[in-house]
């Protein structure tokens, strides 16, 4: 399973690493891979922009291997339209007490922003149903566990198996 880091504009918070957490980029190098085609989808989200990047992505598939993305809403509803036979993941916290606590906990924000972010939190939980799955992210072990066991059943799908005698190797 490849894990493909997004693109962002947005300031390194404490504790990220760079091609880790995200590949940070200025403005014009963000402008440059938009305009040579280096993403699969990009959106302004909280002020910076966020992009996947298609040259890791599109590598991966052609390798055959199961590719994981984390983008927000607008993301995930643009790569779900690129690949249709795609599975989708909708991480949903516990609660949106939770999900405030969270975001008031990192420091990383003042007040106003983080009420902003709940506000977009609240909208696009709204969009869950389009997703193939919901995973609630009450402790993150045993997310990871489920998202492991979707990725599992996904490769047992029936449409996704060779024909019987083929060549799958799934």
């Amino acid at each position: 399973m490849d894990f493909v880091v997004s693109v962002t504009t947005r300031p390194r918070r404490p504790g990220e690493a760079d091609g880790v957490d995200y590949e940070f980029v200025g403005e014009e190098e963000f402008d440059r891979l938009v305009g040579d085609g280096g993403f699969l989808e990009w959106a302004l989200v909280h002020g910076h922009r966020y992009g996947t990047p298609s040259g890791p992505v599109e590598g991966s598939l052609r390798a055959g291997k199961v590719v994981l993305l984390e983008v927000d809403v607008q993301g995930g509803e643009r790569l779900m339209d690129l690949y249709p036979d795609g599975v989708s993941v909708f991480l949903l916290p516990p609660g949106f007490d939770v999900l405030a606590e969270r975001l008031r906990g990192r420091g990383t924000e003042p007040e106003g922003e983080v009420r902003r972010r709940l506000e977009r939190a609240r909208e696009e939980m709204t969009h869950a149903g389009r997703y193939s799955y919901v995973v609630v992210n009450d402790k993150v072990d045993e997310a990871v566990d489920k998202l492991r066991s979707i990725v599992v059943a996904e490769r047992c799908r029936v449409s996704r198996r060779a024909a019987p005698g083929g060549s799958g190797s799934h």
